[in-house]
């Protein structure tokens, strides 16, 4: 929303615009213009939210200028002003000119300050109206897409499972080999279904603000991760110098994914696979920085690696779902954070995160 509503004015009687400036110039920012031709140049300059025009102006009446405006500036709320009590000039306004209210002339003040701020509110209305239908736009692609890559992704496994177990049926030898490839696929499915359940939390859940205990949170996290490679070593270091409240739900998230990702894709040639964990708060918020001297990230994939269902190529032969990184900057958003990413091929990857700090509040 903008900080202050921007009014653009159009009349021929210069002390029409010099009375409403003035009358205005406090609550809004106003902007006048003695013709249309005056106006269009200052339209295609500026976004204007409210566009207030006499009817009666000696090259087009005020109604053929709010015509033309509607596709130089869809979204402002757009006023007449009259000095007629002609009904059909009033309609043909609503119709044309797209009108949402009509001033007659001579106006009196008080009323033309309420009908100017039921128009801010309207446009206000309005502009919450369409962020609301672009997010919901954007949902219904992500669920239309989640759905068709979810239901992939959780058969794989399943079918790799089932596929064990009929080898494993036919073939009397030591079964101890068919239940570790089980195990993994098992885990697999059960990481992914962590991650819809996450995606489907994240999407639904308001925000909370709780003290958080980052030592306590990350030894959480570690555990819950570490059975996914027992030989990655964790250099951590957790300084709360300073109290954090947040959102204890997406901050789990966010780290959970970031350190699975750094145990995932180690680097088959680097013999000591070490993931470092910092974590330091301040007044103002929190930076969470998670490296690793994996497999990296190729400069080509830095940008999509975000993305939903987003798959880099990869040289350690362990395909991610897709999601992980999606929901980390996803719950950032819900939280007001961001994050960064510093990669190299067969060096490293290194993930900072800065989360505000909800105390103050």
């Amino acid at each position: 929303m903008p900080d202050k509503i921007r009014i653009l004015y159009v009349d021929d009687e210069e002390n029409n615009l010099l009375s409403f400036k003035a009358f205005f110039r406090k609550e809004y920012e106003v902007y006048t213009a003695n013709g249309p031709f005056e106006a269009f140049e200052l339209l295609s300059k500026t976004e204007i939210h409210i566009i207030v025009t006499d009817q009666r102006m000696p090259v087009m009446s005020g109604v053929e200028f709010l015509e033309q405006t509607i596709i130089k500036s869809p979204d402002s709320i757009r006023l007449l002003i009259t000095g007629q009590a002609d009904i059909n000039t009033v309609i043909e306004a609503i119709n044309r000119g797209q009108v949402s209210k009509y001033i007659q002339k001579p106006w009196d003040w008080d009323k033309v300050k309420l009908i100017m701020e039921n128009c801010v509110d309207l446009y206000k209305s309005r502009q919450e109206l369409k962020l609301k239908n672009i997010e919901l736009h954007k949902t219904n692609h992500e669920l239309s897409r989640f759905i068709y890559s979810a239901s992939h992704d959780l058969r794989s496994p399943l079918m790799s499972i089932l596929g064990i177990v009929q080898l494993a049926q036919m073939d009397n030898s030591d079964p101890t080999e068919f239940y570790k490839i089980i195990e993994n696929s098992v885990l697999k499915l059960d990481k992914y279904i962590r991650n819809i359940i996450d995606y489907y939390q994240n999407s639904k859940s308001e925000e909370m603000s709780e003290k958080i205990d980052f030592n306590i949170m990350l030894e959480d996290v570690l555990a819950m991760n570490r059975n996914q490679d027992t030989s990655v070593k964790f250099e951590t270091e957790v300084n709360m110098d300073s109290e954090f409240v947040g959102d204890p739900f997406r901050i789990r998230v966010i780290l959970s994914n970031l350190i699975s990702n750094a145990i995932k894709y180690k680097n088959p040639e680097e013999p000591n696979h070490i993931v470092n964990i910092s974590i330091v708060t301040h007044p103002e918020s929190c930076k969470i920085i998670i490296t690793d001297n994996g497999i990296g990230i190729h400069e080509d994939h830095i940008n999509n690696i975000f993305k939903m269902f987003y798959r880099a190529q990869i040289t350690n032969n362990k395909q991610g779902s897709g999601i992980g990184l999606f929901i980390v900057k996803e719950s950032l958003e819900k939280i007001g954070g961001k994050i960064s990413v510093v990669s190299t091929p067969n060096v490293g990857s290194s993930f900072e995160v800065i989360i505000p700090n909800k105390i103050a509040e």
